[in-house]
């Protein structure tokens, strides 16, 4: 039997537009694979970074600089590689007179596609679901300092120099920007609400399948997802920066910090361990995926999304599902 469908009961049926308290958490360790950039905005501005205490014991927590990346641009990513899948389909459906398909950041939500059910839409006409998805920022194992390095980039011209062969003039295009190292790695927890477990297996193929983070990411932005916890409860569990600061006084040892680059396997094993001590801290209903459980749902997924056939009939499925579908 499917790991999904063994758990179907911790799960909705079917979609509920009112609140049902379950919640599914994914205990992500974001793995940095190539040099990336997690800023706001623009060129040349400096990465994402927050100063909070690095462990959360008294004697531990001294405070340090740690990269973050931002909510938004976790989900963004995932979001879209899920509507590559639904464009293929044609299940992103028209929108208005003019018929133009259902887009992010154009204030032109479908409203009925699996996108907008599940990741939320607002549309400025009227309308709005909120997402099922709820994110929060990630912090860096490491201390920005041991994680961080900076580049200097360059545009050279046709004749390879910084000097245009037709005036003269130096090139502009010229700048230093950070970057955070291969093998940082990113604390995460995705925590889906009130889905069904056609969602959830949806998410699931996103999260999995992204690939690549932060700016530039056409060059570099290398990032592989690890999936190290599941857990279905009543509730929110700990938050991200809760389980990296105990997640780092577990490797640090005696040393100031942990050694950097950690194997991911170390950080797996001591991650899972803190969320096993932060569970006493959830007022509520938990259940965790034990570690077999949890091999046999990625190979689950990872066998869905190569069958073509299978997936097609679990989008098919999942857009049917919706009220405004059927309408």
């Amino acid at each position: 039997m499917s790991i999904i469908d063994a758990y179907a009961d911790r799960l909705l049926e079917t979609y509920s537009a009112y609140p049902r308290g379950r919640f599914v958490s994914l205990l992500l360790l974001r793995q940095v694979e190539s040099e990336a950039i997690f800023r706001t905005e623009g060129s040349g501005e400096p990465l994402n970074k927050e100063f909070v205490f690095g462990g959360e014991r008294p004697g531990q927590a001294e405070l340090i600089q740690r990269v973050v990346i931002s909510k938004r641009k976790q989900t963004a990513v995932e979001r879209r590689m899920g509507r590559e899948l639904l464009r293929e389909q044609e299940l992103l459906f028209p929108v208005g007179k003019d018929g133009r398909p259902c887009s992010l950041n154009t204030n032109n939500p479908c409203a009925r596609c699996v996108d907008c059910m599940v990741y939320g839409y607002a549309a400025g006409g009227g309308g709005a679901q909120r997402s099922r998805v709820i994110t929060d920022d990630a912090f860096s194992l490491h201390p920005a300092p041991t994680v961080v390095g900076t580049r200097q980039f360059n545009a050279l011209f046709d004749n390879s120099t910084m000097r245009n062969p037709e005036t003269g003039d130096p090139s502009t295009s010229i700048g230093t920007d950070e970057y955070v190292r291969p093998e940082t790695l990113f604390f995460d927890i995705e925590t889906l609400k009130d889905v069904t477990p056609d969602e959830l297996r949806y998410v699931l193929g996103n999260v999995l399948r992204a690939r690549r983070y932060g700016a530039i990411s056409s060059r570099i932005g290398k990032v592989r997802n690890h999936l190290i916890g599941l857990a279905f409860s009543s509730c929110e569990l700990f938050s991200n920066l809760e389980w990296v600061q105990n997640s780092y006084e577990r490797l640090r040892g005696a040393a100031r910090e942990p050694d950097f680059p950690l194997h991911i396997s170390t950080v797996a094993a001591e991650s899972r361990a803190a969320a096993d001590q932060l569970r006493a801290r959830v007022v509520g209903r938990v259940e965790w995926l034990s570690d077999d459980e949890l091999r046999a749902l990625a190979e689950e997924i990872g066998a869905l999304y190569a069958d073509p056939a299978a997936l097609a009939a679990l989008l098919a499925r999942l857009s049917a599902s919706y009220p405004r579908a059927r309408a």
